[in-house]
């Protein structure tokens, strides 16, 4: 929904912007000399910084240890993996290491959990910069999200935190996407007769950059932050009038949005609005018109 590197090839994973990698990953230069970004080696601790990335060529050199490369050089050593599981990752799989099978005669997989550790102001630059390029204005992000640093296998990364009503958070950066439990649904309820219900929180947002001269509080709103959430939405949903669907043009959303319009004549189907595109941040970012309503229609 809100990545672009599904289908990456190998050569584009190899030139990924290192810059931007290694600050979704949270790590940051401690100096700049012209094209060479100096860092504090993500690979090994030291107090000297040791680990260069050169802007011209894309490129990192670690004279600690005398190795260096493109992106997915770096990332087979950071992250202990294959290739192929980096580029699981890059397809929108957080969790890079396989899970573990406990033995003997237990089949149970366990997953690494994330655990998230700080929750502040979104600032990373790495962060601002996705932002805008989804074409999320920065003063509605900001009121809705936040930046959080989660720890994942032993490491601690951050992205783009958007809370759920159970406490839980979704969260997004330039390269993964994947969320803390405990799972569930956000609303917002401003006591309005009419409810929007999105899928995803970056389709919320596309929402309202789209429709800023809204009266505040006209709406409420539901993101099922996972469509499988949609009963548990129900009840929420249906204390309304009118229930406005911006679901995915693709199969499992609109086979949802039939499921809710069979349900009742509250549902009201609105992704002919972006009917040529997957959802409405993939309109919003391609800078297209949702089709002339009728007369009296609202978004």
């Amino acid at each position: 929904m809100d990545t672009n590197t599904q289908g990456l090839s190998l050569d584009e994973a190899r030139e990924i912007d290192l810059i931007k990698y290694l600050s979704s990953l949270g790590h940051e230069p401690v100096k700049i000399r012209n094209a060479d970004y100096w860092y504090l080696s993500p690979l090994r601790n030291e107090v000297t910084a040791s680990f260069k990335v050169n802007t011209n060529i894309n490129r990192w050199y670690d004279h600690g240890i005398g190795q260096g490369g493109n992106t997915i050089d770096f990332a087979l050593i950071y992250h202990k993996c294959t290739v192929g599981e980096f580029m699981e990752q890059l397809n929108g799989n957080l969790i890079l290491q396989k899970p573990t099978i406990h033995q003997p005669g237990n089949t149970i997989t366990t997953e690494h959990k994330i655990k998230v550790v700080e929750d502040s102001k979104l600032e990373s630059y790495a962060l601002l910069k996705y932002l805008e390029e989804r074409k999320i204005p920065l003063e509605i992000a900001v009121k809705f999200c936040s930046e959080v640093k989660y720890e994942l296998s032993d490491k601690i990364y951050y992205g783009i935190g958007f809370k759920n009503d159970s406490g839980g958070y979704e969260i997004r950066n330039p390269y993964f996407k994947s969320g803390s439990s405990p799972k569930g649904i956000t609303t917002i309820n401003n006591s309005a007769d009419t409810v929007c219900v999105f899928e995803g929180f970056i389709d919320f947002m596309s929402f309202l950059a789209t429709n800023k001269n809204l009266p505040e509080k006209s709406q409420d709103f539901v993101v099922l932050n996972s469509v499988s959430f949609f009963e548990r939405a129900r009840s929420f949903m249906e204390n309304h009038e009118s229930i406005r669907l911006y679901l995915d043009r693709d199969a499992t959303g609109r086979n949802n949005t039939q499921r809710a319009l069979s349900l009742s004549t509250k549902y009201n189907d609105q992704s002919h609005l972006y009917e040529k595109h997957k959802d409405f941040n993939d309109w919003l970012t391609n800078n297209s018109k949702p089709q002339k309503k009728h007369r009296g229609q609202r978004l």
